[in-house]
């Protein structure tokens, strides 16, 4: 019988490929339906391979779930971003091929992140998310976010509302 096993470590120039392909899909997954057709297409399209060696060649903390011999998701993180949370880190995105999502794999993901957000002196944690993304703002609320401020994107004059979520 053929164990297989899950583990996350950080991305390697081998894994830009794959993280293109999981950033299309959940991407594309998430968000079609929510943010502008236009918008949504070039965003993904600029995140192809190279720019995903390039972060990784950045030294971008960037984290990845392996599941048996495939990456099953991502997360990417550092310092908060906005000024009016007072915590340290910031998980800025956590994205699972559609086939991985439901399993806990986001979870494993979120906790290996805060680890590491705490393992470099950022204590306490916020993640942003598009309020009509249901999926994403489940999630959050289910590990435990509170729902402390809110903001706006705006793509093609669509103003999307977004919500943050902060763990202390």
């Amino acid at each position: 019988m053929k164990t297989i096993t899950t583990d996350v470590r950080f991305a390697e120039d081998r894994d830009a490929g794959e993280l293109a392909e999981i950033h299309a899909s959940s991407w594309l997954g998430a968000y079609r339906g929510i943010i502008p057709h236009k918008s949504l297409t070039k965003m993904v399209e600029r995140r192809g391979s190279a720019w995903w060696t390039k972060a990784i060649h950045n030294r971008a903390a960037i984290l990845v779930l392996e599941f048996g011999d495939e990456i099953a998701g991502y997360a990417t993180l550092g310092k908060n971003r906005t000024s009016a949370l007072s915590v340290g880190g910031e998980i800025y995105e956590i994205y699972l091929q559609p086939k991985f999502q439901g399993l806990g794999f986001g979870r494993r993901l979120f906790g290996a992140g805060r680890t590491l957000l705490q393992d470099r002196g950022m204590h306490g944690l916020s993640v942003w998310a598009l309020a009509d993304n249901d999926t994403a703002m489940g999630f959050y609320a289910s590990i435990g976010g509170a729902d402390i401020a809110e903001g706006e994107e705006t793509f093609e004059g669509v103003k999307l509302r977004k919500v943050a979520f902060v763990w202390p």
